[in-house]
This record gives C-alpha cells, structure tokens and sequence, in this order.
C-alpha cells in the first residue's frame, strides 16, 4: 500500500483554518506566498494540510484573543 501526500484541505477547511470569508480567502490564495494547489480536481482546488500550516505560521499574525468581559 502506497503512503498519500499527506493530509489534504479544500477551500471550506482553508475558511476555517485561515479565519475569513471566501472574497478574503480567493485573495490569499491569489497571493505569490500562499502554497500552490496540491491538485486541481473540477470544481475546486485541494492543497496539502502541511503546507498551509506552514504559510499560517510565517506570514499570518495570530489573533488577539477574545475578551469574554466585552460584549460583541
């Protein structure tokens, strides 16, 4: 049995894990930083867990974390 690339995201995991919505996602995924797609299956695009992981941690801040004190 062959071992897979490794985890693989579409775009609804990429919303989750960057924290936007899909106008914001389409311009980071534009962006000469952001990984290239793994593959390219119709309709949609799949890229490898790992690497976008990697791309948060470098080029993404981190979010300031939520004051449970203020209302939202």
């Amino acid at each position: 049995m062959t071992e897979g690339p490794g985890e693989l995201v579409g775009p609804g995991e990429l919303l989750a894990l960057l924290g936007v919505g899909r106008s914001r996602l389409r311009q980071i995924v534009a962006h000469p930083n952001f990984p290239k797609p793994y593959a390219r299956l119709t309709g949609m695009n799949v890229w490898l867990r790992a690497d976008v992981e990697r791309y948060i941690a470098e080029y993404r801040r981190p979010r300031p974390p939520a004051d449970d004190d203020e209302p939202s």
